[in-house]
């Protein structure tokens, strides 16, 4: 028998339906950066590694503002979000190079939204067959790259300092 050890998602499953604070907001507000995998600030939102990616490189941009819907967000804000997904995809190319790159929303808890109350654009590269059997019948996803890691490249490319 084969085994995959992948402790980060340790705490997601153990929490799986528990009413927990808003971690975007706990990750707009904390002092740590490598602590919360930010890699970005800018004036309206951040940059973020998932802890539970589907793919090595899969970062959100999250606003700072706490809302749920596009039409909540400032103008400001939403014009600096599609800025940084930009900004996301150019260092994405650079360091995953990956064959595409989905960008994408699930707004509300219907469609999806893992986090209903706080908007964020999933930005994530993408490779012909990353969907292998693993994920289709073992609906376990495997990933080269550990997420410290993964924050430092990204954190570089952004040109913070790790």
């Amino acid at each position: 028998m084969d085994y995959l050890w992948t402790p980060w998602r340790y705490q997601y499953v153990t929490t799986l339906g528990e009413p927990v604070a808003c971690v975007f907001c706990a990750a707009a507000q904390a002092p740590d950066d490598r602590e919360w995998l930010v890699v970005h600030r800018a004036a309206h939102n951040f940059v973020i590694v998932n802890r539970f990616p589907y793919t090595s490189g899969h970062i959100m941009v999250v606003p700072y503002r706490h809302v749920a819907t596009l039409e909540d967000v400032p103008e400001e804000a939403l014009v600096e979000l599609i800025r940084l997904a930009r900004e996301s995809e150019k260092h994405l190319r650079t360091i995953y190079r990956p064959e595409g790159l989905n960008l994408g929303m699930n707004i509300g808890k219907s469609a999806g939204a893992g986090i209903a109350g706080h908007i964020h654009l999933h930005v994530l590269p993408r490779w012909s067959g990353d969907t292998n059997f693993m994920t289709v019948v073992s609906e376990t996803r495997v990933l080269p790259e550990d997420l410290e890691v993964t924050w430092e490249r990204l954190r570089a490319a952004w040109g913070k300092s790790a």
